[in-house]
């Protein structure tokens, strides 16, 4: 079984591309996954498949399926287990005010930019990209206006997903759940 992460673009924001997650873990049954878990509302799903799982198959699925585009990105659990465990974030001083985020790209992009990278306000940084996974923490302590996710489809491109780390602490939890660690 491939153990993977799927994490999908722009479903049930502001009220719009509204995709129950229920029947989100059915769709997935369908195409041949088990032990198919969600996390959140905002489209972050464990799924172990027979096969690699392809994004442009599932993709075009749950385009028929619920009517509209859904970018996804899929990661082998292992990479996502590999991130966690070395923590990107551990050189950072966590307060109310920090944000960690982890960027997801659908295609390899490396800016022409040094890492670590750091904007003219000191509010957002950028840490270290692995492969095509990118890691930066916002302080809003700093910035009126943040403009993160801006700045890194500036350096990265529009098909991209960006996921809070605490997102990424509660896939790891999930994941102790179904037995995967």
């Amino acid at each position: 079984m491939h153990r993977s992460v799927l994490f999908l673009r722009g479903i049930n924001v502001g009220g719009h591309h509204k995709v129950p997650m229920a029947d989100l873990r059915t769709e997935l049954i369908t195409l041949g996954g088990e032990q198919v878990a969600t996390v959140l509302n905002s489209g972050n799903v464990l799924v172990a498949m027979p096969k690699k799982l392809d994004e442009q198959t599932l993709s075009n699925h749950l385009k028929t399926v619920f009517g509209f585009s859904i970018p996804t990105m899929i990661r082998p659990f292992e990479a996502i287990k590999q991130h966690y465990e070395q923590d990107p974030f551990r050189e950072v001083v966590l307060t109310k005010q920090i944000r960690r985020y982890i960027t997801f790209q659908k295609e390899f992009r490396q800016p022409n930019i040094t890492l670590p990278w750091k904007s003219e306000d000191g509010s957002f940084r950028i840490l270290q990209q692995k492969a095509s996974d990118v890691f930066s923490v916002l302080d809003l302590s700093r910035a009126s206006t943040p403009k993160a996710m801006d700045v890194l489809e500036q350096f990265y491109g529009t098909e991209v997903t960006t996921r809070n780390w605490n997102t990424i602490e509660k896939i790891m939890i999930k994941a102790e759940k179904l037995g995967w660690r």
